[in-house]
């Protein structure tokens, strides 16, 4: 049976989800988790609510979805075993490092690979398989078609996201807040840049779109895939997925209330079917708009929310008056308002005003507590509005007091329960109980029954006694009396044998969740394969000290007569250049003419259809091997594995952020890694010293800070909805312009994927001594999207600041600052992220 799978970063919205008809739910406690901002839970809150959740027949998966600091690594290993023993059905894992310590301390412990994982094609999930996991969390960007196709040809449960809001950055990615604020989304701590103004400007800082486009350029619709429930059903999804643990309990309540029956009605066309109104309140508790994003097709422009970043509400009429002087507004309706709701008017110029409804009056002047569709309207506002501007209600108050309704302690579902007690003379007290799912259980007094002298128990005294279960999840539904005439029996012993029976009830309730969990555990291991991604006995090649990541020949030339030990070529062409194998071959034998080491590189994203293509390309390399491959994602070293016979590189898209990491890469076969660029120079050294692999770092090169399916060129100015784009991105160049105007390049490559880049170049030039006398084997330029003569003369830069024997003097560092030019970045080098 499909899961309904809800989220919970408060008790309250845990029990809106357990309520309203959630099979699973998804929270963090307070350390680990990718929504640090949220509320979430202690341990001995974890323990209760898992507890609690047990008892109403609903899992509970915890989120420990963050990379991991290495001072972080024996706590992490303490907070896995807490939550094994709490009784914890899986947790969500994004950090390497994280699931070697979880296989290692808590093997029996389900593991669920998290969308932080940017799993994005079957290649993933199979590796991930191989790895252990139970269950894959697909990204979000894929069709129902590549849904379905990965459903079809998986071993391990499939999750997908079907509600709520829209990273534009593929989860796992994206480096902006990092890199702009210091807030890491890899870290649970992401500032939600991509929900702030951008203008698009040329490369003379026009603006570009003018009135026919809103500001907020990077700002996705909430995702809304209710009228899909039958088509993702049918693609085989195991679990469908609601995002939002930073939302309030109504809201929880309501999005999954409107699921429940949408699956319910699926599954039995005789329950009934969603209905208008139940959309409507989906629309109400909050949305941006709504888009099934990448579900049916790419809907360029229309996926994206760029005139408001938060909710919008509900469009409920339009200004026909407006009195200055008294501050009243008249708004003919096209929806429903009622006192204290709360409404927005979009206020052609000024911006936004917003009301609270304290005092309602209709056409007449007179009072009244709600209006319906076509009636005139009357209230107070503080603000300026004008004639024919748009009235959005963004709180009902009608709803969300009956969504608080429905998780409250009176209205809570309790579990009925059928009971038989047993009070014969000369014999101990018994009491016999079942729950609605056939449980059963037994409890039996030391108490022997005796007869009475003056106040026999009755049938009305026994069911009191037991009817008192207010403080547990269970009613008294029936209770039959198995005794005889005139017996005596202390209350006391009675309401110690309805504990001692509800006690062992529960019990049993709980026991078949850890009874799950093992099974599932033990499934996976056994279907575990053994093999690693790599071929093994492949001796690592001798690192390259210094090199050049490009994408085509001519900046291969150039960086290696600069003097580059070795050259990264290939992968994503920010030229947009297809690479096919004999480009690969051209600078195969061009690095064996010069005496360089060479690797190939691949994409960081590598699509269904594309999979295909990918392996043919590896086949194509024949005897033409690089000393290395490097990738970017677990699935793309699954497709590697067997298929190039060379040391396999780990980009920093993998995220090496912790010792933990680089012991998990090496016993997988990987022969080297490029550590995270969100590491400072201390986290740096210190990984560098007991590293049991050769490391690489970015030193130098505009980094890009999203990757992302939907192209902001192609959306708003290639027509991309139509289903052809014209592909502006090949005629000049674009730059999203921040509110302090700073420019962020966008590119694209081949596969018409959109990165934006860093408004300033990296540059570590100052540092190159430290970093090698750390121990990192490797100091790499990227050279992609970089001219020639930029290149050339970077690479210059780091030839000889490399040669130098010595540190650098003060006149020396100065003298380097100068040639490195203003417009610079250290990165993460001196700060860290959060």
């Amino acid at each position: 049976m499909v899961e309904l799978l809800a989220p919970a970063g408060t008790k309250e919205a845990f029990l809106a989800a357990v309520e309203n008809g959630a099979n699973a739910v998804y929270l963090a406690g307070k350390m680990f988790g990718a929504r640090a901002y949220a509320s979430n839970f202690d341990e001995d809150e974890l323990a209760e609510i898992i507890r609690y959740a047990h008892l109403k027949d609903v899992q509970v998966h915890v989120a420990v979805n963050t990379i991991i600091d290495r001072d972080e690594l024996p706590q992490l290993k303490q907070y896995l075993s807490f939550l094994y023993d709490a009784g914890a059905d899986a947790v969500l894992l994004q950090d390497l490092g994280a699931v070697r310590l979880a296989k290692e301390v808590v093997p029996l412990l389900p593991l669920h690979a998290s969308t932080q994982m940017t799993v994005h094609n079957l290649a993933g999930v199979q590796a991930l398989t191989e790895l252990g996991f139970s269950r894959v969390v697909l990204a979000r960007e894929l069709s129902i078609p590549e849904i379905r196709d990965i459903c079809q040809k998986s071993r391990v449960e499939i999750e997908c996201f079907v509600h709520g809001a829209l990273c534009v950055c593929y989860s796992g990615q994206c480096l902006m807040s990092s890199m702009i604020g210091g807030r890491s989304g890899n870290r649970g701590r992401c500032a939600q840049p991509c929900r702030l103004p951008y203008t698009l400007v040329d490369a003379q800082g026009n603006d570009v779109l003018g009135e026919t486009a809103g500001n907020f350029l990077l700002s996705p619709r909430d995702l809304n895939a209710i009228e899909l429930i039958p088509q993702l059903l049918d693609a085989g999804i195991d679990s469908l997925k609601i995002e939002g643990r930073m939302k309030r309990p109504e809201y929880v309540a309501t999005i999954v209330h409107t699921y429940r029956k949408a699956i319910d009605n699926y599954l039995d066309a005789q329950r009934p079917a969603i209905d208008d109104s139940d959309r409507a309140h989906l629309a109400q508790v909050f949305n941006r708009d709504f888009t099934t994003a990448y579900m049916e097709k790419r809907q360029g422009r229309y996926m994206m929310s760029d005139r408001r970043p938060n909710n919008r509400g509900l469009l409920i009429g339009r200004v026909t008056s407006y009195d200055r002087a008294s501050n009243m507004v008249t708004v003919k309706l096209s929806g429903g308002l009622a006192a204290r709701d709360q409404v927005d008017f979009w206020v052609k110029v000024g911006g936004r005003v917003s009301a609270e409804i304290e005092c309602l009056y209709d056409a007449h002047g007179q009072e009244c507590f709600e209006a319906v569709a076509g009636d005139t309207v009357s209230f107070a506002i503080h603000g300026k509005v004008h004639i024919h501007d748009r009235v959005f209600k963004v709180y009902d108050a009608k709803l969300m007091e009956a969504a608080r309704h429905s998780y409250d302690a009176e209205s809570c579902d309790r579990i009925p329960l059928r009971a038989v007690l047993h009070a014969r003379l000369g014999q101990r007290l018994r009491l016999h109980v079942e729950d609605d799912e056939g449980n059963q259980a037994d409890a039996e007094s030391d108490y022997v029954v005796v007869s009475a002298n003056n106040h026999p128990l009755t049938v009305e005294t026994a069911e009191k006694q037991m009817g008192r279960l207010g403080t547990t999840l269970f009613s008294l539904a029936e209770l039959s009396c198995d005794m005889d005439d005139a017996v005596m029996v202390p209350v006391s012993e009675l309401n110690h044998l309805r504990r001692s029976a509800i006690a062992a009830l529960e019990d049993l309730r709980t026991q078949r969740f850890e009874n799950k969990r093992v099974s599932t555990a033990r499934f996976t291991q056994a279907n575990t394969a053994t093999s690693t991604f790599s071929t093994p006995d492949i001796s690592s090649p001798r690192p390259a000290r210094l090199m050049v990541a490009v994408d085509d020949i001519e900046a291969m030339k150039a960086a290696v007569a600069a003097g580059a030990d070795g050259i990264l070529f290939g992968g994503e062409s920010f030229r947009g250049t297809m690479l096919q194998s004999k480009g690969y071959a051209a600078a195969w034998d061009y690095a064996e003419d010069c005496g360089i080491r060479i690797d190939y590189n691949t994409p960081r994203i590598v699509r269904g259809d594309e999979q295909a293509a990918l392996m043919r390309l590896f086949d194509g390399f024949g005897e033409k091997l690089p000393a290395a491959l490097h990738v970017h994602h677990i699935g793309t070293a699954y497709l590697a594995h067997e298929r190039v016979p060379v040391t396999l590189h780990a980009d920093y898209s993998m995220i090496s952020y912790n010792p933990s990491t680089l012991d998990f890469l090496h016993a997988c076969g990987f022969g080297e890694a490029t550590l995270s660029p969100e590491l400072n120079g201390k986290q740096m050294e210190r990984l560098a010293k007991t590293s049991p692999i050769p490391l690489t770092v970015l030193v130098s090169g505009q980094l890009p800070l999203m990757i992302s399916e939907y192209c902001v060129l192609g959306s708003f100015l290639g027509d991309l909805d139509t289903g052809k784009c014209s592909m502006p991105c090949r005629k000049q160049r674009f730059f999203l312009r921040d509110r302090k105007n700073v420019d962020f390049p966008v590119v694209t490559d081949q596969f018409c994927r959109m990165h934006i880049l860093n408004s300033k170049k990296l540059s570590l030039l100052p540092y190159v001594h430290q970093l090698l006398e750390m121990g990192i084997a490797t100091l790499r330029i990227e050279g992609r999207g970089v001219s020639i003569k930029e290149l050339q003369s970077v690479v210059r830069m780091y030839r000889k600041a490399m040669d130098r024997k010595a540190p650098l003097k003060e006149e020396d560092e100065q003298h380097l600052r100068l040639q490195e030019g203003k417009d610079i970045t250290r990165g993460h080098y001196f700060r860290g992220i959060l």
